[in-house]
């Protein structure tokens, strides 16, 4: 085997043993990124202290008494027609706007747009729910109206629109009702295509 020969031959062995040693590499990196490195665990003995002292454990404070909200509590479920109705939930409106506004007790609701545009309801002193159900006191079927949308009902003999977490939301003179709010006379509520007003 002449010089050359053996020359080619420490070369070829070089570069075998570089590409082993380049698969070797990337086995390893991608064994780090996968599983992580190994965590040494050192002897109690040799464990670092740590820098910041264990407080001692405090005793742990009695829970509050529950407050109990003073008389019953409003509706919390869609209630259909003839449903008697109490009280109000918690924050809601009795100005429209930010302003007080007088109302006077309606008689009637009247339907001034929407698929059925003329149409009158005589209210009384039952709530009415508004939606697509075939339950509901208004029966609204379009696309943008859900299934139990709104509730109108009397509180201190004023009507208040209440939205039931309908999806299109509920608008009371162009604003969005998002609690129980008082509706003045003549003043436009929008569900969905339809639009409608309390008289007297």
């Amino acid at each position: 085997m002449n010089p050359s020969e053996l020359t080619l031959l420490v070369l070829r062995f070089g570069f075998l043993l570089l590409l082993w040693l380049f698969v070797f590499g990337i086995v390893y990196a991608l064994r780090t990124d996968l599983f992580g490195q190994r965590v040494r665990k050192l002897p109690e003995s040799q464990a670092p202290a740590s820098p910041f002292p264990t407080p001692a454990a405090a005793p742990a404070a009695p829970a509050p008494a529950p407050v109990v909200a003073p008389g019953p509590a409003g509706p919390t479920e869609p209630v259909m027609k003839h449903a008697p109705v109490s009280s109000l939930p918690a924050g809601a409106n009795t100005a429209v706007g930010g302003t007080n506004a007088s109302v006077q007790t309606a008689h009637r609701l009247v339907i001034t747009s929407g698929p059925r545009a003329g149409t009158e309801l005589a209210l009384g002193r039952d709530p009415i729910t508004i939606g697509r159900s075939s339950e509901s006191g208004l029966v609204i079927r379009d696309d943008y109206t859900s299934t139990h949308h709104a509730r109108l009902l009397l509180w201190n003999d004023e009507w208040m629109i209440q939205d039931l977490d309908s999806t299109n939301g509920t608008f009371l003179d162009g604003r969005r009702v998002t609690v129980p709010t008082q509706v003045p006379l003549d003043t436009p509520i929008k569900i969905g295509t339809t639009t409608f007003e309390l008289r007297r």
